[in-house]
């Protein structure tokens, strides 16, 4: 299938690993003009480089800290200065800590509002004038199957994912009639560095791994790319008609009806 995405200009946060890195390479290959973003300009460069020689494709680099306000305008105007237009951005950045509710303090509410939900609307109504303008646009939050399921020690994920959710329910709405729609794409089990990390360091990484993967009906961890392609999907022409949802990629594991 074709998803029209040549010389679409396509932002990706927190692209530097994982599941941003994986959703910027996808878009590479389907002929998108592909920028990265993350606080990181080695892992960037690094990233960057790995992507062009995979697709043939030139990267944009652009270092920047999304919770910070005048990152993410300075983000957005290097764009449009450059490309003239935007027309799909994904909205991405690294988890708040795990722990129990009563361990978390207010600096640490604070600083998981301004990277996980205000980063998001933030960026979001950054680009907005830039997809009015041309009559079109795809915005993708990446959030966490949390929202569909109980995640343990989640409590900090779970309350800014959930405010995401309702944030792009209501922008579909507003948007629709610019013909942009927002969507949010919720990954399982994926296996990412964040992933590997909460495995005990005390047991064999495969054995452990084995039994995450125990209570997922696929009865396997998800790859990146398996999630970066529902991305594509997403930001294409033949989504044009959804919006305002929630897609958990999760190989199954949510118990959710709906």
């Amino acid at each position: 299938m074709d998803l029209n995405l040549t010389n679409k200009v396509a932002l990706v946060l927190a692209s530097s690993k994982g599941l941003g890195k994986a959703i910027a390479a996808t878009l590479a290959q389907e002929g998108a003009n592909v920028i990265i973003a993350s606080r990181s300009a080695d892992e960037l460069n690094k990233t960057a480089h790995e992507i062009e020689a995979l697709t043939g494709n030139t990267v944009v680099v652009i270092p920047t800290d999304v919770s910070k306000a005048a990152d993410a305008e300075s983000l957005i105007e290097q764009v449009a200065q450059q490309f003239g237009h935007i027309d799909i951005l994904i909205n991405n950045a690294g988890g708040p800590p795990f722990n129990l509710f009563e361990k978390f303090d207010d600096e640490e509410w604070q600083k998981a509002f301004e990277l996980n939900l205000l980063s998001f609307a933030r960026l979001s109504r950054l680009v907005l004038p830039h997809m009015q303008k041309t009559g079109a646009g795809r915005i993708i939050n990446i959030i966490s199957g949390s929202v569909k399921s109980v995640l343990a020690n989640s409590v900090l994920s779970t309350s800014m994912r959930m405010g995401v959710v309702g944030m792009a329910k209501m922008m579909a709405d507003e948007l629709g009639p610019y013909h942009i729609t927002v969507n949010n794409v919720a990954p399982g089990l994926i296996l990412t560095d964040r992933i590997k990390h909460t495995l005990p360091p005390d047991q064999d990484s495969e054995e452990a791994m084995k039994q995450r993967a125990a209570s997922i009906p696929l009865r396997r961890i998800g790859e990146p790319k398996e999630l970066a392609a529902l991305v594509a999907f997403l930001v294409s022409e033949q989504a044009s008609y959804i919006t305002g949802t929630t897609i958990p990629v999760d190989g199954g594991a949510s118990r959710s009806i709906y």
